[in-house]
């Protein structure tokens, strides 16, 4: 009888003990962007994640690179509330010098998880360009973000585990690597996208530390050329769905109309979008629900339309739709030619000046520009 009664204490020591280890294992919700311990538990490394929040911070261990990356997921709400049904996914990059909390610094990603019906996964690239450095054995986020972080994703979460069900846009460098990803690895992404993207590193030889990755570019140049993402345009075939969009204003406007030129000429069929706006978040957070709802089509099986809308404020496209806007500046003019004609006046150009002072402040971005790619 004792020893019946003492055989159930002890389970009931054991139950107690349990429970206390995986209350003990939560971090508060209210836990941001900051780097923490993963905010999930795991039975095992093959099995489903117990998810009690949408937000987690996970720590993926990377064979290829020997370390383990951090990474921010952001599901749906809906996830919380069932146990069967999977859901597609969305890799969200970051730029440079930037982290895996950059996202969701600016953006409500669990807000968006929800109304998109997708998991949200932020890797940290850290300043890798996302692929394979062929020259430092730490920085291999090609192979990261493209193979393991997928199968722990996979493994871990209610993922569809298919490549016409996952989807990789991002910003800056991220909008380099999510094309670079996509495009070697179409197998694995069907769906992809860029926000004002480097995609042609070798217009940038000095920026960035991406000679830290591959080298000085002058003892480098065909290493260079073979790691921007606008090299693989020849290789591509058609069957993914591609958006592109990029700030008329920023410095990366260049690489990316010659990237829409040699896709247009390869045939590949892409939304592309050039419209007013800078190298800033302001930009970013505006291009990412453009990224969000197009991806939401592709990922739902739904036939995506292509489209291209090309506006610029500035003359720097030959493209029909900037020829429309400078139409339209002599009508600007004919106000001035009526005050030349009391001709006496000589000082009156010293008004033109005053009025050209005027017009400066319509044209100067308002938010803060990002030097960063």
């Amino acid at each position: 009888m004792k020893q019946s009664l003492l055989i159930s204490m002890m389970l009931v020591a054991l139950l107690v003990a349990g429970c206390r280890k995986q209350v003990g294992s939560e971090v508060p919700a209210s836990a941001s962007a900051a780097v923490s311990e993963s905010q999930t538990e795991s039975v095992n490394n093959d099995s489903l994640v117990r998810v009690t929040r949408q937000q987690d911070t996970i720590k993926v261990m990377s064979t290829k690179m020997g370390r383990t990356i951090t990474n921010m997921v952001f599901v749906p709400e809906q996830y919380l509330k069932g146990r069967e049904e999977r859901y597609p996914v969305l890799y969200l990059l970051h730029g440079a010098d930037d982290n895996y909390a950059a996202w969701s610094n600016h953006v409500d990603l669990k807000q968006k998880a929800t109304q998109y019906g997708m998991i949200i996964v932020c890797p940290d690239g850290q300043d890798s360009w996302y692929f394979d450095s062929p020259i430092d054995p730490k920085m291999q986020f090609e192979t990261y973000v493209s193979k393991e972080l997928v199968t722990y994703m996979d493994s871990h979460y209610r993922t569809i585990a298919k490549a016409d069900k996952r989807a990789v846009t991002g910003l800056s460098m991220g909008g380099h690597g999510a094309l670079w990803l996509a495009w070697r690895h179409p197998d694995v992404f069907k769906h992809c996208g860029s926000m004002s993207g480097g995609v042609d590193i070798t217009k940038f030889p000095d920026r960035w530390n991406i000679d830290k990755r591959l080298g000085k570019y002058a003892a480098a140049k065909g290493v260079w050329a073979t790691h921007s993402v606008a090299s693989l345009v020849p290789t591509l075939k058609p069957g993914q769905n591609i958006i592109i969009d990029c700030g008329d204003r920023d410095f990366f406007f260049e690489v990316n109309m010659a990237l829409h030129q040699a896709l247009e000429a390869k045939g590949i069929a892409h939304d592309f979008t050039i419209r007013a706006g800078q190298h800033s978040w302001q930009y970013w957070v505006e291009s990412l629900d453009k990224h969000l709802k197009f991806f939401q089509q592709a990922l739902t099986g739904k036939p995506v339309k292509c489209t291209t809308s090309i506006v610029t404020r500035d003359k720097v496209s030959k493209t029909p739709e900037v020829k429309k806007t400078e139409a339209k500046t002599p009508e600007v003019k004919t106000p001035e030619v009526k005050k030349p004609e009391p001709k006496k006046d000589a000082p009156k150009p010293e008004v033109k000046k005053s009025e050209t002072k005027q017009e400066t402040p319509a044209t100067t971005p308002q938010t803060e520009v990002s030097k960063a790619a």
